[in-house]
Formats: C-alpha cells, sequence, structure tokens
C-alpha cells in the first residue's frame, strides 16, 4: 500500500478520522469542521487516501429528510494502523528533534 505524504491538511483529517467513532461518525462536512478544513481540501485528501486503500466510504441509509444523503468515511483496518504509525513516527521525529535543537 502506498504511502501518502502527511501534509499538515492530511493530518489533521488523518486525526480526525482516528477520532472517529461508530457512535459518532466522520462524515465530510463533519471531517471540515473538525480538521477547520474547506472542503476544496478535505475531499481531495479523502479522494487520495480513498485510492490508497486506507479509507472507504458509504453513504447514509437512515432517513435524511430535507438533505441530502450524508457520505460517512472510515479508515480500513491497514488505514487505521498506517495512519497511527505514521502520525506517532512523526510526532516522534518532531519530540526528537525538540530535544536536540534545545539542548547545549
Amino acid at each position: 500500500m502506498p504511502n501518502i505524504r502527511l501534509t499538515k491538511p492530511t493530518i489533521a483529517v488523518l486525526e480526525t478520522l482516528l477520532s472517529a467513532t461508530d457512535a459518532d461518525p466522520a462524515w465530510g462536512l463533519s471531517i471540515c469542521r473538525d480538521a477547520d478544513l474547506g472542503p476544496g481540501t478535505v475531499y481531495p485528501i479523502l479522494d487520495r487516501l480513498a485510492e490508497r486503500g486506507w479509507v472507504t466510504s458509504r453513504e447514509e441509509s437512515g432517513p435524511h429528510p430535507g438533505r441530502p444523503a450524508r457520505r460517512f468515511y472510515e479508515l480500513t483496518g491497514s488505514g487505521r494502523r498506517l495512519a497511527s504509525e505514521a502520525l506517532n513516527a512523526r510526532r516522534a521525529r518532531r519530540f526528537g528533534l525538540g530535544l536536540a535543537g534545545g539542548a547545549s
């Protein structure tokens, strides 16, 4: 499974997807809100994640009078693992750099 470039917007989307639950699933505009990004940024990221097999999506199946059905996004098993590993490795690099740069 190909890696993805971890830009700040991609990190924000991944963190939002990692925090989603069955009781509070991630859907398009909720991801925009929680990641503090616009739809023109979020949806292309979701498309790239889906192309690489990190994310699946499904349409809302319950009633939704007066509005279109929402599309829910969920990390796949391997996507969840890869996202967690990538974010943890990034945090470790940032933490390590902070210590090395601050010590004299």
